[in-house]
């Protein structure tokens, strides 16, 4: 499901993500939305700006960070009250205005486009891609820490620990993270617990890890790409863990 904001006046900023520190730690890390009237241009974007502390604390008392004992208040948990599900042809609507936007070229464009019809045609033909055959799928633990290097399974060893949805204890294998099969990498950060989209719900989840640089393929399974930006995450029985010599 694609879904847009109800009005056109969201944007997001370079490098701006959630630390999770209102949030009881979440890991998330979710790309900040933000109004365009929270935002006003500057003329030198070079000079830093001085900051209103007093003002930023007494906003920060004003918001609300949960909802309960273990429901939390953020931008993910709101976000399917502020956007819905696009139309067709809206969606085709989305990707003239990313192009017009500059947000990215009329070719690069049509690459999304290509992906994502690519990867539809072969999942209604061949099922989900990296599909497994386990009923009950495994578990391992490698206890990684961020800085530490990892090289990723081979599509085969991977494939053997999820089910016929392509899922290993509900965390889903895309098809953009075949890419990555062979490499190493390095541990950016566990992930331990993240707020779920949509319910507020914390959800703890075990041996599971980003690595640098691996971002959520959009282009494979949304029209014409998301800007969002999430990370890939990672189970640890994906990936070996590199021993220095």
């Amino acid at each position: 499901m694609m879904l847009g904001f109800r009005t056109d006046d969201v944007v997001v900023l370079d490098g701006l993500r959630c630390s999770g520190a209102a949030h009881d730690g979440c890991e998330k890390a979710c790309t900040i939305f933000w109004r365009e009237a929270w935002l006003r241009k500057v003329d030198a974007p070079g000079v830093p700006a001085t900051a209103d502390w007093t003002g930023h604390q007494r906003l920060q008392s004003h918001l609300k960070t949960s909802t309960g004992p273990k429901t939390y208040f953020c931008q993910a948990s709101e976000l399917l009250k502020a956007a819905r599900p696009l139309s067709r042809w809206e969606r085709l609507g989305t990707c003239v205005g990313e192009v017009r936007a500059r947000n990215c070229s009329a070719f690069e464009m049509a690459q999304r486009i290509g992906i994502w019809l690519l990867w539809r045609i072969r999942r209604m033909v061949l099922g989900e891609y990296a599909r497994g055959t386990q009923k009950t799928t495994p578990v391992a633990s490698l206890n990684l820490q961020p800085g530490e290097s990892v090289e990723v399974k081979s599509i085969g060893h991977i494939r053997d620990t999820l089910n016929d949805k392509a899922c290993n204890r509900g965390l889903r294998f895309f098809p953009n993270m075949r890419l990555l099969c062979g490499s190493r990498s390095r541990v950016r950060n566990r992930l331990d617990k993240i707020i779920v989209d949509g319910t507020g719900e914390m959800r703890q989840l075990r041996n599971t890890v980003y690595l640098e640089g691996s971002m959520c393929g959009c282009a494979h399974v949304a029209f014409g790409g998301c800007p969002r930006g999430e990370f890939a995450y990672w189970r640890e029985i994906w990936l070996c863990q590199e021993v220095d010599t």
